[in-house]
């Protein structure tokens, strides 16, 4: 029951995998309004969605290649390779390869909790829930005092891509131990 238990698990969480890093995992929006002796005017700086796939080519056509590369292999190749290697192992009759498979995914399970740091690190680079910032400076022009009151205003907030990519994590670690406990208790 177990290897059956874990090969689902591994399969729905590849399901999850692929949403979360097309999908957006944040948004990002920055508005600036300028207040002009009452008049106001206010314009949106910056309004993105960020999803893992799309930061990594972001990255990479800004020539920042190494941390693009990092991204891509931590979330995207490492979490893939071993949800693959795990569905696949579930299966394997032959007691030698399917051990060294699971050796395998065992030694790169440690890697594979990067893709974990790569969420810590969206939510602390986005952690700027309703940050505003306001300066107000006095200019004198042909005699007449102006007041210009400029302001910015920073949200973020979690897409959907955050809670497939979240659900994968958890998904993939429930179904590694039910295919390492089957076979723990087959040895």
């Amino acid at each position: 029951m177990l290897k059956y238990m874990g090969w689902a698990f591994s399969v729905i969480a590849l399901g999850l995998f692929f949403p979360g890093i097309f999908m957006p995992m944040f948004s990002l929006d920055m508005d600036m309004q300028v207040n002009v002796t009452g008049t106001s005017l206010s314009t949106p700086l910056i309004a993105q969605q960020l999803s893992i796939i799309g930061t990594v080519k972001k990255l990479w056509s800004d020539n920042r290649f190494l941390v693009a590369s990092l991204i891509f292999l931590f979330s995207v190749i490492v979490p893939l390779a071993k949800s693959v290697a795990i569905a696949i192992a579930a299966f394997m009759n032959d007691e030698i390869k399917r051990s060294r498979v699971l050796a395998w995914v065992s030694r790169i399970g440690k890697w594979s909790m990067a893709d974990v740091f790569v969420v810590a690190i969206f939510l602390a680079v986005l952690s700027t829930q309703h940050a505003d910032n306001q300066t107000t400076e006095r200019f004198s022009l042909f005699g007449f005092s102006l007041d210009v009151q400029i302001s910015t205003q920073t949200l973020s907030s979690v897409g959907e891509g955050f809670y497939f990519f979240v659900g994968y994590c958890i998904i993939s670690l429930i179904g590694s131990q039910c295919v390492a406990l089957y076979h723990k208790a087959a040895d």
